[in-house]
């Protein structure tokens, strides 16, 4: 038993954890705005997330995830609004100790996620690959997602905060837009990368 969930979780924390573009979203937003301004972001993700995991144990997520043409759709619009993400960061002229713009919050994070394959074919494959030795099917599943759910909060928190020592290293509000910069210009990068390769974020 304890091997399982131990498996479970190292899988779904390399799965979901790897640097993409959702992750390295986060990063920039922290590196952007802060830790604290990051939050709403982070709790939108993580509500997304949420949404994929349930659709994904119930079956939606498959059943989505067989319609090509509808994937296709999905990967565009979180391409879109991906690099809509980048452009809010390296537009943001905030100093250092105001907030002249909104940073992104959490309808951002939600729909970033909502939209986004790699968090449903990423539930799809880990559920198919659970082995936790319980009575029923769907006690397994229940435990599959809160391990599931509790990892990504731990690696989605870890790559906000990645930005946020970023961001409480910078000195000077051109430094800080410097780094905004940065990233912006690292996801856009990543983002094409993606693109052209034709890989599902």
């Amino acid at each position: 038993m304890h091997e399982a969930l131990l498996s479970l979780a190292l899988t779904t924390f390399f799965l979901l954890g790897s640097p993409g573009p959702a992750p390295l979203a986060l990063a920039a937003v922290g590196a952007s705005a802060g830790v604290r301004a990051g939050q709403p972001f982070l709790f939108g993700i993580l509500t997304g997330l949420l949404v994929a995991i349930v659709a994904s144990a119930t079956g939606l997520g498959a059943l989505l995830l067989s319609f090509p043409q509808l994937t296709k759709v999905l990967q565009i619009g979180a391409l879109v609004y991906l690099f809509y993400v980048a452009y809010k960061i390296a537009t943001n002229d905030s100093g250092l100790t105001e907030l002249s713009n909104q940073p992104l919050g959490f309808k951002d994070g939600f729909i970033l996620n909502l939209l986004n394959p790699k968090a449903y074919a990423a539930c799809i494959a880990i559920f198919a690959n659970t082995n936790i030795p319980l009575d029923s099917k769907a006690q397994a599943g229940f435990v599959a997602a809160v391990i599931l759910f509790l990892v990504a909060i731990i690696v989605d928190t870890l790559w906000l905060y990645l930005g946020g020592v970023l961001h409480r290293v910078v000195k000077t509000n051109k430094q800080l837009k410097h780094l905004r910069v940065f990233f912006a210009s690292l996801l856009v990068l990543l983002l094409l990368f993606v693109t052209l390769s034709s890989e599902i974020i």
